[in-house]
């Protein structure tokens, strides 16, 4: 059963805002009215990716029999928002700690997967959504909205998977890459492949691949 101390709802609630924040400028520039008309399209993508991400960590962890609960990291915080003018995001602001006395890095491993994995679903789910509605966005500024908001989906959730695979400190990579070489290569690839096309054709231009127009 899920269970949420009130400290932690705190946590996930300023990382939320701040981290949606960090993609805005990071989008948008230091251009305060682009920040501000972006943010909101943004918080969906982040609020989904990052929301459920830690979830999926917490959610395999209590699965297990561990207690498990995000907690804030406040330099992380900073950091994401510094290099968030800079153009990217470095995306550390918490973490889900899992409390046990002994774990194997198979199961480490496995806690630490499912967070990019929520990841990997959310982006081909929101590219799915892209890709169902695009012909209608040419011509209805609603279903334009709702495109922008998929393509942003896509495109933060893609990036949200690949950093956190990363075989970097503790991030989820290390410990993925210390229980099975084989599946952290799999899903690094993919998810590297996903921000790769995002960042480079772009979207739409994969939407219209996808669609052969």
């Amino acid at each position: 059963m899920f269970k949420f101390t009130s400290s932690e709802v705190r946590d996930l609630i300023i990382a939320f805002i701040v981290i949606s924040l960090c993609f805005a400028i990071a989008n948008a520039g230091r251009d305060v009215n682009a920040i501000l008309s972006l943010l909101p399209l943004i918080m969906v993508g982040v609020g989904a990716g990052f929301i459920l991400h830690e979830l999926g960590h917490k959610f395999v962890s209590m699965k297990y029999g561990y207690w498990a609960e995000f907690k804030l990291w406040p330099q992380g915080l900073l950091f994401a928002l510094i290099t968030s003018f800079l153009g990217f995001v470095f995306a550390a602001p918490g973490a889900v700690y899992t409390y046990a006395n002994y774990m194997t890095d198979e199961i480490n491993g496995k806690i630490s997967i499912a967070g990019p994995i929520v990841n990997i679903i959310l982006a081909l789910i929101f590219l799915g959504i892209a890709v169902s509605v695009y012909q209608s966005a040419l011509y209805s500024e609603t279903y334009a909205l709702i495109f922008i908001v998929c393509a942003l989906g896509y495109s933060i959730n893609s990036f949200l998977a690949a950093f956190n695979l990363l075989p970097i400190g503790n991030l989820d990579g290390s410990k993925v890459l210390n229980w099975n070489f084989g599946i952290w290569i799999v899903t690094i690839a993919i998810a590297g492949i996903m921000t790769v096309l995002s960042m480079t054709i772009g979207v739409q231009d994969l939407v219209r691949i996808i669609l052969g127009i």
